[in-house]
Order: structure tokens, then sequence, then C-alpha cells
């Protein structure tokens, strides 16, 4: 922590629980620390209570102000409940909020937190209104424990994600901000300070890859860039092996100076709203705000956040979002860089310490107790499974699965498709021949079975398919071909038995591919 201080990181959000920094442990954690010149934010689920208690403690030995401390006690009872199931206890979080009105203006007590909703596969829209949502119930559970509706508010920090749809992003926290501001007007303190909302936003877990995992990097570096842009007051960089276990030093520092060089070189931070007055993100801003009005009256008249998320509503409608958008992410209409689009079979794995098991992202969804909280998913799941396959094959056999690329005709004919075949199979771990570069019905078997492969896919134009694509399917097949596929739209092409194209369901191609090959899961 010292290191990350010196070095440019200005805040620090610490897990604190079991499997954590334990609540003993933080004089240590924090000896050193400045705690009148860095923020701190904890999120310590069950141990809340202890760990702010302790942390104000720390205060008072190292002889900070009361009006000097700065951040976050992170008490988020809706939050705990939405990832594990746990019904949520609030009392603790009222007793923090009274005491930071009365005596600590500079913390906040309660942070509501919309990663759970984030991370189970929420649209844009959903996020921010499960986040307004939850705004507003600890307003009415603060005011009726008897503070002002600014004390209130002047309680609440939110959290959201920022992935690489720079734009998405930059919208959702103007968005956020509009949306809030409509409700501290609506509750009475429109147009005090306590109507501005504070946003920590954290680089979005979901996006990140386990393959090629390096091109995290250029993800977070957009979504930093959308933060910033979108007026965060906080932002949190994942290190690119955050999903591979603990990040190492360089993992840490590139994240660390993703957000340094985009504040101190590129001037990030000089500019208020410096996305305001584009027709674009002004338009999108207003969509997603309206969007996420009407689900938040939605949750509202279900008799508000706790409510919906014990009767399962909001579980379900981020289901059915979640599974709209696997279609996309299943036909590649959503490419994922390095997974479903572009992968690397012989990228040489990055290997990482294991994490502890309690992290403030990452989190299995339930308690430990028979709660079930909302999932957590990934856009890379499902081809991570089939590269696991693959694996495993390489492992038990020495080799990967193949599939012969029988391309007709000059490079000008086949390439584009033999391209799109060969991006296909790696995504599922197959690995592509393309030798020899282009192959005929008298040359395709000879081919073939010089590859080692079990699979064939022709590539060409549909000109030379009308004239050789039957020839070559059927001399594959003779040559023993579990299956032959070609690269294009179904038509009636005797001897072939698949066919693969843009918008096709490619875990299913790949999945049955695989079963052929004898790669089990």
């Amino acid at each position: 922590m010292l290191a990350d201080l010196e070095n440019g990181v200005t805040a620090l959000w610490l897990a604190v629980g079991e499997a954590a920094l334990p609540v003993s442990g933080l004089a240590r954690a924090l000896d050193g620390v400045f705690l009148d010149l860095a923020p701190i934010a904890l999120d310590a689920g069950d141990e809340t209570g202890a760990a702010a208690r302790e942390l104000l403690r720390l205060y008072d030995a190292a002889g900070v102000a009361r009006d000097a401390a700065r951040g976050s006690l992170g008490a988020d009872p809706l939050g705990r409940e939405a990832r594990t199931g746990a019904p949520a206890a609030t009392d603790e979080a009222v007793e923090l909020a009274r005491l930071c009105a009365e005596q600590y203006p500079g913390l906040r007590a309660l942070a509501v937190d919309a990663l759970p909703y984030h991370e189970a596969g929420a649209s844009a829209a959903e996020e921010l209104g499960c986040s307004l949502a939850t705004g507003v119930a600890y307003l009415r559970l603060l005011t009726d424990a008897g503070l002002t509706v600014e004390q209130a508010a002047r309680q609440l920090e939110f959290r959201y994600a920022a992935t690489a749809d720079q734009f998405l992003t930059v919208a959702k926290l103007r968005a956020a901000r509009r949306l809030w501001s409509r409700v501290a007007e609506v509750c009475g303190a429109g147009g005090t300070a306590a109507a501005a909302q504070v946003q920590h936003v954290v680089t979005s877990p979901v996006m990140m890859t386990r393959r090629d995992p390096y091109v995290n990097m250029l993800r977070t570096t957009i979504a930093c860039l959308a933060a910033g842009v979108g007026g965060a007051d906080a932002v949190t960089v994942l290190p690119f092996d955050h999903d591979l276990g603990l990040p190492d030093a360089f993992a840490r520092r590139i994240a660390r100076n993703t957000s340094s060089i985009l504040l101190e070189e590129s001037h990030l931070g000089r500019v208020a709203d410096p996305a305001g007055g584009s027709w674009y993100v002004e338009r999108l801003t207003d969509e997603l705000a309206s969007a996420a009005w009407t689900f938040f009256q939605e949750l509202e008249r279900a008799g508000g956040q706790t409510q919906a998320l014990r009767s399962g509503m909001v579980g379900e409608r981020i289901a059915a979002t979640w599974a709209a958008r696997g279609k996309k992410l299943a036909k590649r209409r959503e490419p994922v860089t390095g997974v479903s689009e572009f992968p690397n079979l012989t990228e040489k794995p990055v290997v990482r310490e294991e994490a502890p098991a309690f992290r403030p992202l990452g989190r299995a969804g339930g308690d430990g107790n028979g709660n079930a909280g909302l999932p957590q998913v990934r856009r890379d799941e499902v081809f991570e499974a089939l590269r696991a396959r693959s694996d495993a094959h390489l492992a038990a056999t020495g080799a990967r699965p193949r599939v012969f690329l029988a391309a007709l005709g000059p490079a000008a004919a086949h390439t584009a498709r033999a391209t799109f075949a060969a991006n296909l199979f790696q995504a599922g771990g197959v690995e592509a021949v393309h030798d020899p570069a282009s192959v005929d019905a008298e040359t395709v078997a000879e081919a073939f079975a010089a590859s080692g492969a079990a699979l064939a896919c022709v590539c060409s134009s549909d000109a030379l398919y009308a004239e050789q694509a039957e020839a070559v399917a059927e001399a594959l097949q003779s040559a023993g071909a579990a299956r032959v596929y070609l690269a294009g739209r179904p038509a009636e092409f005797a001897h072939v038995d698949a066919y693969v194209f843009a918008g096709c369901d490619a875990p299913a191609v790949l999945s049955s591919a695989l079963d052929l090959i004898g790669a089990t899961a």
C-alpha cells in the first residue's frame, strides 16, 4: 500500500474480514499511511461495524481531526443481500450514519454498490435503476432514524462499473448524477450540496478475460478514460490479471499508472463534463436516464429494492437481460478480443499466486448458509469452458484438436472465409491447419491425411463452391473426416455435414466439434 501511495494512488479501498485483512490487522496495514491525506474506503461485509470502529480508533490515535477524516465506511446491507442472499441487517448502518453525521463530516457511512447487479449481467439502465432504488431505500432508512434529508444524502457514496463501451459509460455516469439530483429535488434537498452524487467507479470485472489477459490493459484504459470523462470522483482500475489470482507488482503498476497518466499527461480532470454538448452523448444520456427511471419506478411499485430483491424480481429481470446478451456473445455479435475473436492458441499461460477467497470483487453468489445471491457472469465463460476442454485434450494426447481448412482456388477467393473459419474454430481451442494453401478434389485427401485433423472445413467463394464443393467434400469424407463443414450460409451441397457462418451459434458448433474429436469436459 505504501508503494502504491508513493507512486500515484490517492486513496485506499480495503477488503476487511475473514480470508482478507483481519480487523485486528488494520493498524499494522495502515502503519506509515498519512490518514489525514489518504481517504480510506472499507469493504468489510459482516464485519463492517467492527472495521469501522477500528478505523475511527486509528484516526484518533494518529491525531487526525475528526473533520479531516475522509473516506467511506462501506456499510451496504442491500448490496450484501444482493451478493449473498442473506437478509439485510440495517441497524449497524444507521448507527454509523448517525455517528458520521454528528462527528465525522468527511466520512460517508453507506456505499450504494451497483456492482452486484452489473456482475450479474444487468444492463446499464438496470444497474442505474437498482442503485437509485437502493439509494432511496437508504434515504428512507436514515430519515426514519431521525436524520434530515440533507444529512442522509451526505452519507451515501455510489459505486458503478466502467466498461470498454466508452460512450455508454460516459452516459451512465452523467445519467446517474441527473437521476440522483431529481431524487434529491423530490425529497426536498434539491439545490443543496447534498444533491451531488459522489461516484466511485471500478473498471468492470465482467469484461475481463482469462485468455490473452494482456488485452485487459486496453479494456481498462478505455474504461478509465470513460470514467474520467463521465465525471467520476474516484476510479479503481483493476489489474489485467485480476481474474487469474493475486496480481503481481507489474500488473498493479500498470493499473495504477493508467489513471495517473490520464490525469497528469492527458489532463482528464481539468475540464468539467467534457462530453457535454455532444449530440450523441446527450441523446444517449437522455435515453439511458429515461430507461433507468422507468425501471426504478417498477422497483418502487414492487415495494422498493428490498422487496424486489427478495421476491426475485431483480434477479429475473437481470437474468433475462443476460440471456439476451449471451445470445449476442454466442453469435459473436459482441466480439471478445483474444477469446471469441483473434484467439491465440500458442499463448503462454499467465500464472499467478492464488488469491484470497474473500475479495471486494469476484465473490461467488451465496453466503454459505443456504442463501443464494445474484449470480456472477463473465463474457468469456462459455468460450473459456471450450478452451479448457481443448487444454485437457492437449494434456492427454500431446496435440490440440484440429480442423483442416480445405481452401479452394486462389487466395483472393478463399482468404476471407478461411480466416473466418480459423478464428471461429480457434475460439473453441481447435487448431486450424491451412497447409497447403489451396487444394482441389484430387489433392485434398492427401492433404487432409497429412494434417492430422479429424475435421475439415471447405473455404472459398460461392462461385467455386458451385463448381467444386461437393467433390471436395466427398473426397474428405472418403479420407476419414468425421465431419465436413463449409464456411458460408447453409445451402444444399451433398457430403457437407454442417455450415459455419457469421451469426451462427459458435459455442454449439464448437462444442459439437470437440465432442466428435473426443475432447471431453
